[in-house]
């Protein structure tokens, strides 16, 4: 059999970091020349290239024409390698991950974000760990040879999950990243345990899709008790905003005031797109279940279901780039296109 051929793809981020010796500063890390670094990788019997990004990108500055970088890259390489490995800066991690499982469309092989909590080239880093974990469950197949994980995700901590249902829950911790509203692809300890009926398998005979165009005249904006009416009523009377993420309370609960109604419904009909998600990490939207959520209802806003805030941001930049009329963009965000919602 053929050795298995992976792709790391190194952006930036805290794993891609080395000591240097002479100045005592960290410094990103030569991909070129990876197994220098760490050694571990010799015992794994891949074919493992990089492709590194010039200059690396602090994943604060992650950005959507980035996102479509990495989707050139991908789609430019995918019939060489079996699998696509990420090294990114955990702090919009979900993010990236979020975006690109809209972006690469009938995805039928494993594209794995890793990253780490102390740097590559420290002694007590997680991220050879990461990596070394990362690049396994990319190259694993099934007794068929098919790829045990074909979809976005992020490993972190000995969890795959899946990547548009991640969030980062921890800025110390190494398990730094959670899914709250849906169980693990993998775990990984002695062995690795797949939940086979978790894992998302797109049609064999369809062909990757990529898309690189997202719309980002989107914003999120959290309700909390005394926000003042005309910061609502301005943002969602800007001309340069066609879609609004609303973070409500417990199960999709507003105020019930006649100006923010009022602003629901104009933004509404004015062609935004409006979505309900919730506040808590974990649970769902249910618009149904109180009269508060009903009136929401009655205002156009459609609910995001269990979706993170992440994911939301994300799939409504990539609906608002397709070009969809206002309410087939309403329909398609209460869909799960990627796993990234429990229908009802």
């Amino acid at each position: 059999m053929e050795r298995p051929r992976i792709l790391l793809i190194y952006t930036g981020g805290t794993i891609g970091m080395i000591k240097n010796r002479q100045t005592g500063t960290l410094q990103p890390i030569d991909f070129e020349n990876l197994r220098q670094h760490v050694p571990e990788l010799k015992e794994l019997d891949y074919e493992i290239r990089a492709h590194q990004f010039q200059p690396p990108i602090d994943s604060s500055d992650m950005r959507p024409a980035l996102w479509a970088q990495l989707v050139h890259i991908i789609a430019q390489r995918y019939d060489d390698f079996d699998g696509f490995v990420i090294l990114h800066g955990t702090d919009t991690m979900a993010y990236t991950a979020s975006a690109l499982s809209f972006m690469l469309e009938g995805l039928r092989k494993p594209v794995i974000l890793t990253g780490s909590q102390l740097p590559i080239g420290v002694l007590r880093t997680d991220g050879k760990e990461n990596l070394i974990g990362a690049i396994e469950l990319a190259a694993a197949t099934d007794s068929q040879g098919r790829p045990m994980v074909p979809e976005v995700t992020v490993y972190f901590g000995s969890l795959l999950l899946r990547g548009n249902r991640s969030t980062k829950a921890s800025a110390e911790r190494f398990e730094a990243f959670a899914s709250y509203n849906f169980p693990p692809l993998a775990t990984v300890g002695i062995n690795i345990n797949y939940n086979q009926s978790a894992i998302l398998h797109s049609d064999p005979f369809r062909p990757l899709i990529p898309h690189v165009e997202m719309d980002n005249s989107v914003i999120a904006i959290t309700l909390f008790p005394g926000i003042r009416p005309q910061i609502i009523e301005h943002v969602f009377e800007m001309p340069d905003i066609r879609g609004i993420i609303l973070r409500t309370y417990g199960s999709g609960n507003a105020p019930q005031q006649p100006w923010l109604l009022n602003a629901l419904r104009n933004a509404t009909d004015d062609g935004k797109v409006v979505v309900n998600i919730t506040q808590c990490d974990a649970g769902a939207v249910e618009m149904g279940l109180y009269e508060t959520g009903n009136q929401l209802l009655r205002a156009g806003v459609v609910s995001g279901g269990d979706m993170t805030v992440e994911c939301a941001v994300t799939k409504l930049m990539y609906l608002l780039a397709q070009g969809l009329p206002p309410d087939e963009v309403r329909r398609l965000m209460a869909q799960s296109l990627a796993g990234e919602v429990t229908e009802q």
